[in-house]
């Protein structure tokens, strides 16, 4: 086959339109140069929309103050590929190595090349000169596939986002790694130092389960019999692909998966302890001995944030495949912000229907009277038993009585922490044992299939204390309890032998400098930008402006409406938008020609001095809920300047 340009695969109002030009280049410029806020930003992403109305020939973009890269997506026989059109100055994501600051002894070193003081954990801070940026392309073109993905999207600086010690959500790898164990039958043991992605790790536990092989998509988006081969994946969108090496074929396999997940454990601060205190962590341990350790672990989701890494974990499918693609984002079809992470329960529904969850093959293979569970997970769809989607297969009674037992576990230092937070946390995993406890020691229902176990303290602890921190370690010491605990159910139950363990996590952390409480996308509001702003994510309002002249270039018409289409798919005009019309300066007279507003159908018409070609005219559009334009009655804009500002001529 020849190769086929991949742009985003559901194309719509995402990134920016050749509409969007001005206001963007106005957002980017503002964000990597103004005062204050261009410390906190590393790059800024996007995807250009190009000519074409499917924009077929348009590309990525990533812009920092050290240079700007743009590159393409392409299908080829063997899979994916990407092209770079262009770079100007430095290519921002050169280094893309997956191995780099795989150790404490790494993130100091590069923390000290970076000026700062490595040895200070609540200071070790590391630039982008420092950093890599594993798989960057493919995880910045996913998140574009999705119509719900924003025009801009920030990578802060690793130091620069947010109000407390620790965060993530960042494309470089500090932020980007998660451990990755698999321990259990069918697995070679020992230290692997394959290329792991979060996507990767439910077809490999499916291969050593023996699930069966179907015609659903792989990483191009296309199904097997569309690439013309035999079912070749485990899921109905598999991203991801089995890591091979970590398996062993000639040993019997497991019945079960069980899947620890500790909320932002930082892998480096594992793998330190674990290594120079032997005598803590002793349930960790245990699978460590009998585990194929990554000893890069896995790249995550981008952004790597909970919601969308924990859904992307469950279905082999990056954000931009099952549509959550942040904690909070904006629909624009419907004009508003939603935020799966603030409902926290009864969120499953905003994954889209083409992807597939763990819970849902288990029950496809192995039949709908079989069980699986999700503990307290932000995405179950498909389980048997998930609480925070209102399904409860344990008696509630036994819960409640149940719960203190396993709260002895708790490290009463929570109580005393000044955020209260940390306490409600190490409760809720206290709550998601004595669950463990009925599905497998209740005789009533067969024991689960496949749990998929959040274990939440390590996330707010790292953000509230740092990821390297003694709080942190206090709560991987708790989290290592609860491990323990679960590992006795399972084995009093007779199941532990015959099942496969998974530890990893959803993302990394990074220490933040806290007194800067940086939320840098707010910025484009100070710039006078109207948008929206959820994190790093930015949407932009902006206007459609069609124009028009007769043939005889005596009148001119100007016609304008919504930039975000609705839910019908259309773009309703605007009326009362205000309109002025100037020769350009580039004649060699800036004059008015006429202003006015839009009628009810958008439009505005206007004399227009027949002598002057269109590229003179020039067309003002100002609309108080969206971005103002500036657009050339030959249709053009004015030219680009944004690259030679940033870069100068080069």
């Amino acid at each position: 086959m020849q190769p086929i340009l991949h742009g985003p695969e559901k194309l719509e109002d995402q990134g920016l339109s050749r509409h969007q030009r001005e206001s963007g280049d106005r957002a980017i410029e503002a964000l990597l140069c103004d005062p204050g806020v261009s410390e906190q930003v590393d790059l800024i992403l996007t995807y250009r929309h190009g000519k074409a109305e499917d924009g077929s020939d348009g590309h990525y973009e990533a812009w920092s103050r050290r240079g700007r890269v743009r590159f393409r997506r392409w299908i080829e026989p063997e899979g994916l590929s990407f092209e770079v059109v262009d770079v100007l100055g430095e290519n921002p994501l050169a280094n893309q190595d997956p191995h780099a600051l795989k150790t404490v002894g790494e993130e100091i070193e590069a923390s000290i090349r970076s000026g700062f003081d490595g040895q200070d954990a609540r200071q070790r801070f590391i630039r982008p000169e420092q950093q890599s940026y594993p798989h960057a392309y493919e995880r910045i073109a996913q998140l574009f596939d999705s119509p719900h993905a924003p025009d801009l999207v920030i990578s802060p600086m690793d130091w620069s986002f947010g109000s407390q010690p620790g965060t993530h959500g960042g494309l470089h790898v500090r932020q980007s790694r998660s451990p990755l164990w698999f321990s259990g039958p069918g697995i070679r043991p020992g230290l692997h130092d394959d290329v792991a992605k979060a996507v990767d790790i439910a077809p490999t536990a499916l291969k050593a389960l023996g699930f069966p092989l179907i015609n659903g998509r792989d990483r191009t988006g296309r199904t097997s019999e569309e690439r013309g081969t035999t079912p070749d994946v485990y899921l109905a969108r598999q991203d991801g692909e089995v890591l091979e090496n970590i398996l062993n074929p000639d040993e019997e396999g497991p019945e079960r998966l069980y899947l620890f997940l500790l909320d932002g454990l930082h892998p480096t601060e594992l793998e330190e302890w674990l290594e120079k205190d032997p005598e803590r962590l002793p349930a960790l341990r245990r699978l460590r001995n009998q585990a194929a350790v990554l000893q890069s672990g896995s790249i995550v989701n981008f952004p790597s944030i909970t919601w969308p890494s924990h859904t992307t974990i469950a279905t082999s499918a990056w954000c931009g495949h099952h549509d959550v693609v942040n904690p909070s984002y904006y629909l624009r079809d419907e004009k508003k912000m939603i935020s799966p992470q603030g409902e926290q329960i009864g969120t499953e529904h905003y994954a889209s229907a083409e992807v597939e969850s763990l819970y849902e093959a288990f029950t496809r293979v192995r039949g709908k009277d079989r069980i699986s569970a999700a503990i307290h997970a932000p995405f179950g769809r498909g389980a048997t038993h998930a609480v925070l989607e209102h399904r409860n297969l344990c008696d509630k009674k036994a819960l409640k009585s149940a719960t203190p037992r396993y709260a002895r576990d708790e490290d009463p230092r929570w109580r005393e922490d000044p955020d209260p937070s940390l306490a409600n946390e190490s409760i809720l995993d206290s709550r998601g044992l004595a669950q463990i406890e009925q599905l497998f020691q209740n005789p009533d229902i067969p024991a689960p299939d496949f749990v998929f176990h959040e274990l939440v303290l390590t996330d707010g602890v790292g953000h509230a204390h740092g990821p390297h921190s003694e709080g942190s370690r206090a709560a991987l010491e708790e989290s290592d309890r609860r491990i323990g605990q679960v590992l006795r159910i399972l084995e009093d139950s007779g199941h532990l032998d015959r099942t496969l363990f998974i530890v990893t996590s959803d993302h990394g952390m990074a220490p933040q400098d806290a007194d800067l409480a940086a939320n840098p996308g707010r910025h484009i509001h100070e710039v006078g930008l109207k948008g929206e702003v959820s994190d790093i994510m930015i949407w932009l309002h902006d206007v459609c402006v069609e124009t028009t002249r007769s043939p005889d270039r005596r009148t001119g018409r100007v016609r304008v409406h919504e930039g975000d289409a609705n839910a019908d798919g259309d773009h309703p005009p605007l009326s009362g938008v205000r309109v002025t019309v100037h020769q350009s300066a580039d004649s060699g007279q800036r004059r008015m020609l006429a202003q006015g507003e839009t009628n009810e159908a958008g439009i505005f018409g206007f004399p227009t001095p027949a002598e002057l070609p269109g590229h003179q005219i020039e067309v003002t559009v100002h609309s108080d809920h969206h971005n103002a334009q500036q657009v050339r009655m030959d249709s053009t804009n004015p030219p680009e300047r944004l690259a030679e500002r940033l870069y100068g001529s080069r």
